[in-house]
C-alpha cells in the first residue's frame, strides 16, 4: 500500500496528510467506500481525494452530529464508512451519537480524530483534546487506537477497514513529526509492539510520545539505565500480555499526550490491578488542569512531556 522510500515526504506532511492518503489509496481498491467530513477536507488531506472520488465524499458542513448520524446510514447500508474532523468535535460533542449509533446499535464506523492532544494549543483548549480517550473508553464496541507515526496512521486506516467493529483513530502531533518506522513491519490491531528490550524499566507509550520515549532511552542509557519501549498503539483492547511480559522489569512507565486520567496509564493499572501483577508503575501524561493557551512546544514543556523532563521524572520515581 506505501512505498518506503516516501516515509521522509509523509513525516514532513504530518499524520493529518498521511491519514488523507491512506484514504486515497484505500479508495482504488475498496468500491463501497465512504468519506465524511464536518468542512475539514483541506485539514484532513482530503483535497485530491475529494477531487478524484466526489461520489465516495461528503462533506456536511460544521454539522458533527449529523456527520455521525448519516455515516451510521452508510453504514447499515453496506457502505465502508469514515469521518473525520478535529478530535474533540469527532469526539466530545458528537459522544451521545458514538454511544447510541457505533456502541449500542453496534453499526460499523471508522472516525478519525483530527490534531488530538496538545498540537493545537495556540487555538485553546477548545481545539485540544486531553480527554477523548477516557470519554470513549467505557463506550462497548469501540477499538480505539492512536498511531505512532505518521506509517503507522496509514497502517491502522487499512487495518482499521478490515476490523469488526468502529475504530477511534487518534492522531497527534504535527508536520515535520519524528518518524519510528523506518521499515515496512507486520501490523495488528490490539498487539503491542516492542520497540526495544531493557531490563531495568519498560517504557509503554503510543502517539507522538512514542518517539518521546524512543529518546528518553538514549538519555538513560548515558546514565547506565537500560530501558525498554513498548507501542501500545491499541488502547482499547489493551495488550494485556505485554504489559504482563513488561511487568517483569523492575517497574513500567507509561507516557502518553492524554489526561493522566481515562488514558492509557489507566488502563495498564486496570490490568496490573486484575491480574495482580507484583511491579510499580509511573503514569505520565497531562497533568488533570487546563493550562493556558500556547505553542504546542510550549505546551509539551508545561506539561514535563520533553524527554528530559521524562527522564528526570523517571529518576525522582
Amino acid at each position: 500500500m506505501i512505498k518506503i522510500s516516501k516515509l521522509k515526504m509523509y513525516a514532513k506532511m504530518g499524520s493529518r496528510a498521511s491519514f488523507g492518503m491512506a484514504a486515497l489509496e484505500l479508495a482504488k481498491e475498496t468500491d463501497n467506500l465512504m468519506v465524511l467530513t464536518a468542512d475539514v477536507s483541506t485539514s484532513a488531506g482530503l483535497d485530491r481525494y475529494r477531487k478524484k472520488y466526489p461520489d465516495k465524499f461528503l462533506d456536511v458542513g460544521i454539522a458533527e452530529q449529523n456527520m455521525m448520524g448519516i455515516a451510521t446510514g452508510l453504514s447499515s447500508e453496506g457502505y465502508e464508512v469514515i469521518t473525520t474532523t478535529f478530535a474533540p468535535f469527532q469526539t466530545m460533542r458528537c459522544c451521545e451519537q458514538i454511544k447510541v449509533n457505533l456502541g449500542y446499535m453496534n453499526q460499523k464506523v471508522i472516525f478519525v480524530g483530527l490534531a488530538s492532544g496538545i498540537v493545537l494549543g495556540e487555538l485553546g483548549f477548545t481545539h485540544c483534546s486531553l480527554e477523548d480517550i477516557g470519554v470513549l473508553h467505557s463506550i462497548p464496541n469501540i477499538t480505539i487506537i492512536s498511531p505512532a507515526d505518521c506509517f503507522e496512521t496509514m497502517k491502522v486506516t487499512k487495518a482499521a477497514l478490515e476490523h469488526k467493529s468502529s475504530v477511534y483513530i487518534r492522531l497527534t502531533g504535527g508536520s515535520n513529526a519524528d518518524l519510528v518506522y523506518t521499515e515496512d513491519y507486520d501490523y495488528e490491531i490490539g498487539k503491542a509492539i516492542k520497540l526495544k528490550s531493557g531490563k531495568d524499566l519498560v517504557i509503554i507509550a503510543n502517539g507522538t510520545m512514542v518517539a518521546h520515549s524512543l529518546k528518553v532511552c538514549e538519555l538513560l542509557e548515558q546514565k547506565g539505565i537500560d530501558a525498554g519501549v513498548i507501542n501500545m498503539h491499541t488502547i482499547k483492547p489493551i495488550d494485556y500480555e505485554a504489559i504482563i511480559e513488561a511487568s517483569k522489569s523492575k517497574f513500567i512507565v507509561s507516557i502518553e499526550e492524554h489526561n493522566i486520567i481515562g488514558g492509557l496509564g489507566s488502563a495498564i493499572s486496570q490490568v496490573i490491578s486484575k491480574h495482580k501483577l507484583d511491579t510499580k508503575h509511573l503514569s505520565i501524561g497531562i497533568d488533570d488542569y487546563y493550562a493556558k493557551a500556547a505553542s504546542y512546544e510550549d505546551l509539551l514543556v508545561e506539561y514535563g512531556l520533553t524527554p528530559p523532563q521524562i527522564v528526570e521524572k523517571i529518576e525522582n520515581f
